[in-house]
């Protein structure tokens, strides 16, 4: 991935977004001929020159200290993941850098594994920085339904990657109903995905699959948003309990390059109520004696390892 055409845009994305008044500079008569703030405006708050600012800009941030930098962050008003972002950017492009790629495990721990399986009543998986999901508790395959299922290799199988399925299959609308502000989020993570490991092939490949293949993600891609995910509230569609609002937490696993995704509602809610239901029908196979929370059809059972999933 070219980094200097990165920068680039995100430079000129984040000072287009600023007004003058935003910034503390006094706002003159006339048209401005730009949207936000001027490059000689961000020179001054940043404390360089109109030049070396629009060095930067252009997308050459070799060798800039970081004391430029956290400057700039702080003249362009940068959030904690913009910051790191910018920081990102500017350590991929220095010269001694050999590679951006940081190694992904391949295969799980089986202490993780039986963290996983552990969590009984919490719906829960493991995925890589890529959004492979790597690994995934009974509870999870419960909740996600056949997504988790693959059509040639049969069930419980993976890695299902989570953008492929956002953006590429359209069964993603109808599973996440808040689709458009997990579509924001699922981008904006790439994005900052990218910034840190831009030299990452199987990255740089899944990017382009999602460009190609979305109009959707190549909209929410250009505007160089990027977030750090670590908590958000989803309401997701189960055909046993119906809509199901949960909130799903993230906990990175240090030096493994994974992600723990755990889902939990709030003690004795209606939430909680599905979450038990789907335990049981996750254990046995079966429904509960007693009616599913919210209106559920007739509880299928799980294919056997010749069945294929649509």
């Amino acid at each position: 991935m070219e980094n200097s055409k990165d920068a680039r845009e995100f430079l000129m994305s984040r000072r287009s977004r600023i007004t003058p008044a935003q910034a503390g500079l006094p706002a003159y008569g006339g048209t401005r001929r730009v949207a936000g703030l001027k490059r000689e405006e961000v020179a001054m708050l940043t404390g360089v020159s109109t030049e070396y600012y629009a060095r930067l800009e252009r997308g050459n941030l070799r060798g800039v200290s970081e004391s430029v930098l956290e400057s700039l962050a702080g003249a362009l008003q940068l959030d904690e993941a913009e910051r790191a972002h910018l920081l990102d950017l500017a350590k991929a492009a220095a010269p001694s850098r050999v590679s951006g790629t940081r190694r992904v495990r391949a295969e799980l721990r089986p202490s993780i594994q039986r963290i996983l399986a552990g969590m009984t009543g919490t719906p829960a998986y493991v995925r890589n920085s890529r959004m492979d999901i790597v690994a995934a508790n009974s509870l999870c395959f419960a909740l996600y339904t056949d997504i988790l299922y693959t059509d040639i290799l049969g069930p419980d199988t993976l890695p299902l990657n989570l953008a492929r399925f956002m953006f590429l299959d359209p069964r993603s609308q109808d599973f996440f109903l808040e689709w458009s502000a997990i579509a924001d989020d699922l981008a904006a993570a790439l994005r900052t995905e990218a910034g840190r490991n831009p030299r990452d092939r199987a990255l740089n490949s899944l990017i382009g699959d999602l460009a190609t293949g979305s109009a959707e993600f190549s909209t929410r891609w250009a505007r160089h948003n990027v977030r750090f995910h670590r908590s958000a509230r989803k309401t997701l569609h189960n055909p046993l309990v119906g809509d199901i609002e949960l909130t799903g937490d993230a906990l990175e696993l240090p030096g493994e390059g994974l992600t723990l995704i755990a889902y939990t509602a709030e003690p004795g809610s209606h939430a909680q109520e599905q979450l038990d239901f789907l335990t049981s029908w996750s254990t046995t196979n079966q429904p509960p004696t007693e009616s599913a929370p919210a209106s559920p059809h007739t509880a299928p059972t799980k294919p056997s390892a010749g069945d294929s999933r649509d």
